[in-house]
C-alpha cells in the first residue's frame, strides 16, 4: 500500500521561524486598496523559506491557495508580490477570502533540490502545514484551515506530486500539465517543428484559419508534410504554428534541459550522427543541412563596459517565463570572424562557441544568438554566468581559433523519436513504434518530473485539472492520460477534467490577440469551484466532453455538448450584395460588411457579459505587446436559453485579405466587471477585399 507522507511527523520541519511581519495593500484595477498581513518564516536548519499573505480577519474564508512554481529559486517565495492586474495570484487569493502561500521549496537554486527530487512537495506540505499554525493563531481559531495547491507545467508536475504524495491540501488545480513522458520530448519536438516547417508556418495557419482550406499540407514539401504529419501524431495542435507565422520563434526551456539530456545519455549525441536508424547519419530531417560546424579565427571582439551592459531578462514565476531566471547576461557583445560559411538565411539555432588555443581555451562553451555579416553575437547562456563569460570572451583574443558547432541541439531536437514509452497508453508514440528504429535504454521523462516521483493517479483529494487546446509547450492529450490515470487508481469521481480552445501555454493576459486568448479567468474560477466542491460538496460542472484522435483532442462545435465552463462563440458576416452570411466574406474597398457574432454558455457555466469586435489592420501585431485589441463592444441581445449575439458594421479601407475577430466573456454570475473570473473565447472571419 502506498505511504502518505505526513510532513507534521517529520522531525527535520519542526521548528519555524517568523522572520518578519507586516500590514502591507494591493490595488484592485479601480485603485481599491485591499490590506492584508504579510508574514515571512523559514524552518530552521533547512533552506525552506515561505510567506503568508493573510486577508483581514472580516474578510477571511477558512481556507487558502498555494502556488507552486515551475522553477523555484532560492528566494521563490517573494516571486509573486511584484504581481499585478489579472495576473496577481495573490490580490485573487485576498477579495476572495483566502490567504496566500508560497515558498522557495527549499531551493537553493532555480533547478530546485539536487539531490532529493522529493524536497519540493515535502517542503510545500512543511509550508501548508506549518502556515495552517500562523494562520490559526493569527485569526485567533481552532479551526484547520482547507488548502488548496495549484501550478501550471512544472509547477503542475509539482502540484499532483503534492496531491498525491501527501495529506497537507484537501484540492489541487494542476494546469497545462504534462505527462511522465512529456520532458524533453514535447520541447524538442516543437523546436524540431520550427526548424523543419520555418518557411511553411503562414501557409499551415492560413488553412486552419476562418475561411481557409482546412488542409495545411497544401503547398509544402514532402519533408514538411511528414514531419508536420509526425508532430500533429505526437500531439502538436497545427494552429499553434501561428506564433511561429508571426515570426515568434521560441526554444522554451530546451536551453535548460539539453545539458540535463546530454549529462543522463551522453552517448546519444555521438550516436545520432555515427550510427544507422538515426537521423543525424541518415540525413533526414535535414540534419545534415541545418549542421553548424567549423572553425574561424577571431578579427576581433566587443565586450561592453559591465556598468552599461544591461541584465539579462530575468523570469518571473509563470509557466513560460520561469526559467528565463537561469539564464546569465551577454548584452552587447560579439566577435568578428575571419569568415563564416553559413547562409545568410542558415539555421544556427543552439551554436555553441568555443575557443580550441590561446587563454580563452578549455573555458565553458557560450551561445551563439546570431550572425550579422562575420560577427557572431552572444546570446544569453545557460549554465555560464555573466561573469564568465565576459572573462572568456575578455581572454580571447585576435588570432585565435573559434569553434562553432550546432550538433548537440539538432541531435537532442530528434530525442522524442527515441524516447518510445513501452506502455502502450501513450498512444502518441503509435506511428513511430512501426518504425522500429534505434530506442534508449531508458525513458528519460519519468526522471525529468522535478519531483522524484511518477504520477499514478491515487489522489488524496479533489482535483481539477485545466488544459489548452493551443498548448504549444505540454500536449493537450496530456490532460486526458493524467484522467485515465485517476480512473485506474479508482479516483475518477474526485476529478475533473476542462479544456479550453484558443489559449496558448502560457498563465499570462499579456496573451491577448485576435487569434489567441488567455486562460487566467478559467483557472480562477475553478479554484473557486474547487473550494465549493469540498468545503460544501457542490458538485463542479461536468467535465468537457472531447474524443482523442491521432494525437489531437476534438471538442464538438456547441457548447452544450462541448459541456466544460468556456462559452463557445461563431462569427459570420455578410454585405448588401451578398446577404448570406459566411466565415469567408468577400467586399469591396469601403463596402459595409455586416458581422455576426452568436455565443452560448454550457449549462451551469454563468451568462455572456460581452461581445467585443477587432478589426485590426496589421495582421503582423506583436502577439506578446498587450496592445489594446478588441475595442468594439457590441451591443448583446441575450436569446433564448441563455445565447447572445450582436451586430456591428465595419468597412475596410485597404485591398488584400483581413481578419475580423469577435472575443466573447462570461462570468458564472453575469458581474462584467469581475477583475478575475471573466472567461474568454474567439472566433474569426477571413475578408478578402477587393478595389
Amino acid at each position: 500500500m502506498k505511504k502518505i507522507y505526513h510532513v507534521l511527523e517529520d522531525p527535520v520541519y519542526r521548528e519555524v521561524v517568523l522572520d518578519r511581519e507586516e500590514e502591507r495593500t494591493r490595488s484592485l484595477p479601480d485603485g481599491t486598496a485591499v490590506p492584508y498581513h504579510y508574514v515571512h518564516a523559514h524552518c530552521a536548519g533547512t533552506a525552506l523559506k515561505f510567506i503568508l499573505c493573510l486577508p483581514k480577519k472580516e474578510n477571511y474564508g477558512g481556507h487558502f491557495l498555494q502556488y507552486l512554481s515551475p522553477f523555484p529559486g532560492p528566494d521563490e517565495e517573494d516571486a509573486s508580490m511584484g504581481l499585478t492586474g489579472e495576473k496577481d495570484r495573490i490580490l485573487f487569493a485576498l477579495v476572495h477570502g483566502y490567504y496566500e502561500v508560497e515558498s522557495n521549496m527549499a531551493s537553493s537554486s532555480a533547478f530546485g533540490a539536487k539531490k532529493d527530487d522529493t524536497l519540493v512537495w515535502k517542503t510545500s506540505a512543511a509550508a501548508a502545514e506549518y502556515g495552517r499554525q500562523i494562520a490559526m493563531r493569527y485569526y485567533g481559531t481552532d479551526k484547520r484551515p482547507y488548502g488548496y495547491v495549484y501550478g501550471g507545467s512544472g509547477g503542475g508536475y509539482k502540484a499532483m506530486a503534492c496531491i498525491e504524495n501527501t495529506d497537507a491540501w484537501d484540492g489541487a488545480a494542476p494546469y497545462v500539465i504534462g505527462s511522465p513522458a512529456s520532458l524533453p520530448n514535447t520541447i524538442c519536438m516543437h523546436v524540431q517543428g520550427e526548424r523543419l516547417l520555418r518557411g511553411a508556418f503562414g501557409t499551415i495557419v492560413d488553412a486552419l484559419d476562418a475561411g481557409g482550406s482546412g488542409d495545411p499540407m497544401q503547398g509544402l514539401s514532402k519533408e514538411q508534410q511528414e514531419g508536420l504529419h509526425e508532430l500533429t501524431q505526437m500531439g502538436f495542435p497545427p494552429r499553434a504554428w501561428f506564433l511561429e507565422a508571426h515570426g515568434k520563434f521560441d526554444a522554451g526551456s530546451l536551453p535548460v534541459l539539453l545539458p540535463g539530456v546530454k549529462g543522463k545519455d551522453p552517448s546519444y549525441f555521438t550516436d545520432f550522427w555515427t550510427k544507422p536508424g538515426y537521423e543525424g547519419y541518415s540525413g533526414i530531417l535535414s540534419t545534415k543541412r541545418d549542421r553548424v560546424l567549423f572553425d574561424a579565427k577571431v578579427v576581433r571582439i566587443h565586450v561592453p563596459d559591465a556598468s552599461g551592459a544591461k541584465s539579462a531578462p530575468k523570469g518571473e514565476n509563470g509557466v513560460d517565463d520561469a526559467w528565463h531566471k537561469l539564464l546569465s547576461s551577454a548584452e552587447g557583445c560579439w566577435v568578428e570572424l575571419d569568415h563564416v560559411p553559413v547562409p545568410e538565411d542558415g539555421y544556427t539555432d543552439g551554436t555553441q562557441i568555443t575557443f580550441r588555443d590561446g587563454d580563452a581555451a578549455g573555458r565553458a562553451p557560450i551561445q551563439l544568438a546570431h550572425f550579422v555579416g562575420n560577427c557572431a553575437l552572444i546570446a544569453p547562456s545557460f549554465g555560464v554566468s555573466e561573469k564568465d563569460i565576459r572573462e572568456t570572451l575578455q581572454k580571447a583574443a585576435p588570432g585565435d581559433l573559434v569553434h562553432f558547432d550546432n550538433s548537440d541541439y539538432l541531435a537532442v531536437q530528434s530525442y522524442y523519436r527515441h524516447q518510445v514509452p513501452d506502455d502502450p497508453a501513450f498512444h502518441a508514440w503509435d506511428e513511430i513504434r512501426q518504425e522500429k528504429i534505434p530506442q534508449r535504454d531508458e525513458v528519460m521523462g519519468y526522471s525529468f518530473t522535478g519531483t522524484g516521483t511518477v504520477q499514478d493517479g491515487q489522489i488524496q483529494g479533489k482535483v481539477i485539472v485545466s488544459q489548452c487546446l493551443m498548448d504549444e509547450s505540454t500536449t493537450p492529450w496530456c490532460g486526458d492520460w493524467y484522467r485515465q490515470t485517476v480512473e485506474r487508481a479508482g479516483n475518477g469521481a474526485a476529478f475533473r477534467l476542462y479544456y479550453f480552445d484558443r489559449a496558448l501555454h502560457g498563465d499570462t493576459n499579456g496573451l491577448e490577440t485576435p487569434y489567441i486568448t488567455n486562460y487566467l479567468g478559467q483557472l480562477y474560477q475553478i479554484l473557486l469551484d474547487l473550494t465549493a466542491w469540498v468545503e460544501q460538496g457542490k458538485e463542479p460542472l461536468p467535465a468537457t466532453n472531447y474524443t482523442y484522435e491521432k494525437g489531437q483532442i476534438q471538442v464538438p462545435q456547441s457548447a452544450k455538448e462541448r459541456r466544460g465552463m468556456q462559452p463557445v462563440v461563431e462569427m459570420t458576416g455578410y454585405t448588401a450584395r451578398n446577404e448570406k452570411e459566411s466565415s469567408c466574406v468577400h467586399a469591396k474597398v469601403g463596402e459595409p460588411i455586416t458581422f455576426t457574432a452568436r455565443a452560448q454558455v454550457p449549462d451551469g457555466a454563468g451568462a455572456v457579459t460581452s461581445l467585443a469586435f477587432d478589426f485590426s489592420e496589421d495582421p503582423e501585431a506583436d502577439v506578446n505587446a498587450n496592445a489594446t485589441y478588441f475595442p468594439v463592444e457590441g451591443a448583446l441581445q441575450v436569446m433564448e436559453g441563455g445565447a447572445a449575439q450582436s451586430r456591428v458594421t465595419h468597412c475596410y479601407e485597404t485591398p488584400g485579405t483581413h481578419f475580423a475577430a469577435v472575443r466573447v466573456m462570461s462570468q458564472r454570475d453575469g458581474n462584467p466587471k469581475d477583475p478575475f473570473t471573466r472567461i474568454r473565447n474567439l472566433a474569426r472571419v477571413r475578408v478578402i477585399v477587393e478595389e
